[in-house]
């Protein structure tokens, strides 16, 4: 039996699929948001559920870090079957807590970058460290607000995705 080397060519309708699937997932953000984002976080909490069982099953087989995978996979479990009994209440609270992390992420880095900034990365290192921190603060401020926006957001990053997916496809094909 022979192989054929793998030709980059021959997966352009992955890349097709991809951006179709993007855009219809950003159209369905955009025009029903509340379905669309209640429909993915209970998708999310199946995701976690089944990678909880997995990695408690995990570690019985490989007994490295166990502690760590007992407790990530424990938690994995208690917020999937959490996201799954309560998928209006998720709804609400998973995109107010992804706003919370994406708030103290960047004011991190906006500290990093200042600190950068000072040590003579430059002025553009400063000012985005400032808007960094900034930003973060806006958003911890209303995290509840900030994170009725993510539909919106989810739908637009999808809806550009897919039409550069589309555009790659096209090009490969």
């Amino acid at each position: 039996m022979t192989t054929v080397p793998y030709d980059s060519n021959s997966a352009w309708w992955i890349v097709l699929l991809y951006g179709i699937l993007s855009i219809i997932v950003g159209v369905l953000f955009l025009v029903y948001p509340l379905s669309t984002l209640t429909a993915f976080v209970f998708v999310l909490g199946i995701y976690w559920l089944v990678t909880g069982i997995i990695t408690l099953v995990h570690m019985f087989q490989d007994r490295t870090a166990w502690g760590w995978k007992l407790f990530s996979g424990a938690l994995g479990i208690i917020a999937g079957l959490l996201v799954i009994s309560r998928p209006l209440w998720a709804t609400i609270v998973v995109p107010t807590v992804y706003v919370i992390i994406i708030a103290i992420w960047g004011m991190i880095m906006g500290i990093f970058m200042l600190i950068a900034a000072f040590k003579g990365a430059g002025w553009g290192s400063g000012i985005m460290g400032a808007l960094a921190i900034f930003l973060g603060i806006i958003l911890l401020g209303n995290p509840l607000i900030a994170a009725t926006a993510l539909p919106f957001v989810f739908g637009a990053f999808a809806l550009a995705g897919g039409i550069v997916s589309l555009i790659a496809a096209f090009k490969m094909r």
